[in-house]
């Protein structure tokens, strides 16, 4: 009897990690051009997977991710982690915030893409306009997304006015489908940053500044990520 019941136990365990698993929640990261967004998955990524992995190259040029790349089934848990150290304040409570998705960089959206602007970069008219023509096929494809997309972290770059045709569009677009937003106010390390500007700009939203280069205020982004997208 007692191998019977075990066995049965065993069983239905087994079906409900098959049947019932977590799935993991598809994370856009949106933003315009050069806000931060490749460097910000590329953070998450080499924190929680592989620090030797990238999502994709960030450079100053703007539109340089022009594809949807999606990187399945990243576990953030921060208890694990050594993200955290818990000797640094032995009485600090850690975070034990844990959250199972897929990573989503997109293509910068924009309501204008000039080719003109890409020969500033030192291209030549020709690779000028088959840039200009990938980035405007980048935003239709990112747009798309937002079907099949869970939740949003929406990077705006905190040294720049953050009230922009693009953002407050981007924003829009958000509510009406009633995507679960997340504003990361980004580049905070930078002497000329304003996260308080983006604040008062979208106070309908969580604003968390970070620096996704640097790292800094990563925790408490995750954290939230955990808490709004769970």
């Amino acid at each position: 009897m007692m191998i019977r019941k075990r066995m049965r136990e065993g069983f239905s365990r087994w079906i409900k990690a098959l049947f019932f698993r977590k799935k993991a929640v598809k994370i856009g990261i949106y933003g315009p051009p050069n806000a931060g967004k490749t460097t910000l998955a590329n953070r998450i990524i080499h924190t929680f997977v592989d620090e030797n992995e990238d999502v994709g190259v960030s450079t100053e040029v703007p539109h340089e991710t022009r594809r949807v790349v999606r990187r399945g089934e990243v576990q953030i848990d921060l208890a694990a982690n050594s993200l955290q150290n818990p000797t640094s304040n032995p009485n600090a409570k850690r975070n034990k915030a844990k959250l199972k998705l897929d990573v989503v960089d997109t293509p910068g959206l924009a309501t204008k893409i000039d080719f003109r602007d890409f020969m500033a970069y030192g291209m030549d008219e020709e690779d000028a306009k088959r840039r200009a023509k990938e980035a405007t096929e980048g935003v239709i494809e990112a747009i798309k997304w937002l079907d099949d997309i869970d939740g949003v972290l929406l990077l705006m770059d905190s040294t720049e006015d953050p009230y922009t045709q693009t953002n407050v569009v981007i924003i829009g677009n958000m509510e009406a489908r009633r995507i679960p937003v997340i504003i990361a106010a980004n580049k905070m390390d930078l002497p000329d940053s304003a996260p308080q500007r983006i604040k008062n700009a979208f106070p309908q939203h969580h604003v968390i500044p970070i620096s996704a280069l640097k790292g800094d205020n990563m925790e408490l982004l995750y954290g939230e990520m955990a808490k709004t997208f769970k």
